[in-house]
C-alpha cells in the first residue's frame, strides 16, 4: 500500500492525520529529490525507525514533508507513511531538489524554507520533534526527552558540555529538537525566520545560535534546555552510554554519500545488539564521513 499524501492546501488535516490525538504531538522531517533517493537518507531513516527499539510504533506519527515533486513520489512509495508535498512561497525560489552541499546557497534557502515551514506547524497548534534524515532513531526519544511543563525548546547540539543551560558553550544543534506550540515558541520561530534577511550567507543553525548568545530564550521567555550527547548523539561526539541512547546523528559530516555510509554502518551495530548477537554496542569509526572534509 503507498504511502498516504495530503494535498499542499491540506495542511491542517495531514498534522491532524499525524498527531497523537491526545496532545496534538507529531514528528516532522524534510526531504527534496537528493534525500529520496533509492538506498540514500529516506531509506536509512525508515529503516531506523522500523528496527530500533520501541520506534515503529511512531511510522504513523511522522510527516514526511518533500520539497519538491520527486521527493513526494518517492514518499509515497514506501508503506505506512504519512507524505505532505510543502511549496515555496514567493521570493524562496523553486528548485532544490538536487544534492544542496553544507553552506552552499541551495542548502542555505532550504534550511530557512524549513523554519518557515515550522513555524507555520506551530501556529496550527501543534508541538513536534523535528529530526533531520540524518539522525537515526534507535530508541523511541520521547521518553529520553525528560521534557518538563514549563520547557518549551529542547535541542540537540555538537558538542555536550554538562550544562544544559550553557546556550554559549553547547553549540546547538537544528537537525534535533523538541518544540512546544505556545505563544513564546511561535514568537521564537517568527523572530528567528524574520533574521534571515539580515543574516547573508549564514544558515538558519548559525542565527539561532547568535540569537540565543543575545538573549533571545530569556527575552522571550522560552524555557529551553540542550540535550546531551549521552542520549542524542552524533558524529561530532558519540554517546559513550550505549544503553541510553536514542538517536544518531550525522553532523561533521559534509557529503550525503559519507552520511549514508557511516549511517549504514551505525544501523548494522544497532541491529547486532538488538538480536542478540553482540553484547555492547560498540560504533564502527565514521571513516567516510572524516574523508569527506579532505
Amino acid at each position: 500500500m503507498a504511502g498516504q499524501a495530503f494535498a499542499p492546501d491540506d495542511l491542517e488535516v495531514a498534522l491532524s492525520g499525524a498527531a497523537y490525538t491526545n496532545n496534538k504531538t507529531l514528528i516532522l522531517t524534510v526531504l527534496n529529490k537528493a534525500y529520496a533517493e533509492e538506498d540514500g537518507l529516506l531509506d536509512l531513516f525508515v529503516e531506523s525507525l522500523r528496527q530500533g527499539d520501541g520506534t515503529a510504533q511512531l511510522i504513523d506519527h511522522v510527516l514526511f514533508v518533500a520539497m519538491d515533486a520527486p521527493a513526494f513520489q518517492r514518499c509515497r512509495s514506501f508503506s505506512g507513511v504519512k507524505c505532505y508535498r510543502l511549496r515555496p512561497v514567493d521570493g524562496e525560489g523553486d528548485d532544490l531538489s538536487s544534492e544542496q552541499l553544507y553552506m552552499s546557497d541551495g542548502f542555505i534557502r532550504m534550511m530557512w524554507r524549513r523554519i518557515r515551514f515550522l513555524g507555520d506547524v506551530l501556529k496550527h497548534g501543534y508541538s513536534f520533534i523535528f529530526t533531520d534524515l540524518d539522525v537515526m532513531w534507535l530508541r523511541n526519544p520521547f521518553p529520553k526527552l525528560d521534557s518538563r511543563a514549563d520547557e518549551d525548546f529542547l535541542i540537540s547540539c555538537d558538542k555536550f558540555n554538562r550544562r544544559p543551560r550553557d546556550y554559549a558553550g553547547n553549540e546547538l544543534n537544528t537537525g534535533f529538537f523538541f518544540v512546544a506550540s505556545n505563544n513564546r515558541t511561535v514568537a521564537l520561530f517568527d523572530e528567528w525566520h524574520g533574521a534571515r534577511n539580515a543574516s547573508a550567507g549564514m544558515k538558519e543553525q548559525d542565527v539561532l545560535n547568535q540569537m540565543v548568545r543575545r538573549g533571545a530564550f530569556r527575552r522571550l521567555g522560552v524555557g529551553a534546555r540542550v540535550l546531551d550527547t549521552a542520549r542524542f548523539s552524533g558524529f561530532c561526539q558519540d554517546s559513550r552510554d550505549a544503553a541510553q541512547v536514542a538517536t544518531v546523528h550525522a553532523n561533521c559530516c559534509l557529503t550525503q554519500r559519507a552520511k549514508v555510509a557511516d549511517l549504514r554502518a551505525v544501523l548494522g551495530a544497532a541491529a547486532e545488539r538488538l538480536n542478540g548477537m553482540a553484547a555492547d554496542l560498540r560504533w564502527p569509526a565514521h571513516s567516510e564521513c572524516a574523508k569527506s572534509w579532505t
